[in-house]
């Protein structure tokens, strides 16, 4: 394909190629929902997606819907031009189950993203299952951007092996 922006899109599906660059922050009313060994780590219908070109929907959950007890700190940091400098977190279930680094945050975001202070990120890789209303995600290949890809967007997706030149 020598444009990825050519993917094709179904009636009510949204293109990740029409969204925003520099991203856009939006709320979320449906039921998002985190699954790790059968727990429920997070839960929420006031979370927030981001949405950036060419990358499925990146969702966060406010901090009084997750599980905090599971969450421990993360060693490294990482830095987005538009939302600033993140902090990475590692989940531990009391039975010794750990998933490393499969959250992240935002505890000083720029002021266009001010609303997802401390609210979490999870890669859906990284868990057992993650949930947009009734619908499974797949994980964004890759796991760089950590999005969450549904049957309501369409592709191309940058990511995966070929694709951090777009």
């Amino acid at each position: 394909m020598t444009d990825p922006a050519e993917g094709a899109t179904a009636p009510q599906q949204e293109s990740v190629w029409d969204y925003p660059r520099p991203p856009r922050l939006e709320p979320v009313a449906e039921r998002l929902r985190v699954v790790f060994a059968g727990h429920t780590v997070a839960e929420t219908e006031a979370g927030f997606r981001v949405l950036e070109t060419s990358h499925p929907p990146v969702y966060y959950f406010p901090p009084d819907s997750v599980d905090r007890e599971l969450l421990v700190p993360a060693p490294g940091r990482s830095h987005c031009e538009y939302k600033g400098q993140a902090s990475y977190w590692r989940l531990q279930l009391p039975s010794g189950q750990r998933a490393d680094r499969v959250a992240w945050s935002y505890p000083k975001p720029t002021a266009a993203f001010a609303a997802i202070r401390d609210h979490f990120a999870f890669y859906a890789s990284r868990v057992e299952s993650c949930w947009v209303g009734e619908e499974r995600v797949k994980p964004q290949e890759g796991d760089f951007y950590g999005g969450w890809i549904t049957a309501r967007i369409a592709g191309p997706f940058k990511g995966g092996p070929g694709t951090f030149g777009w």
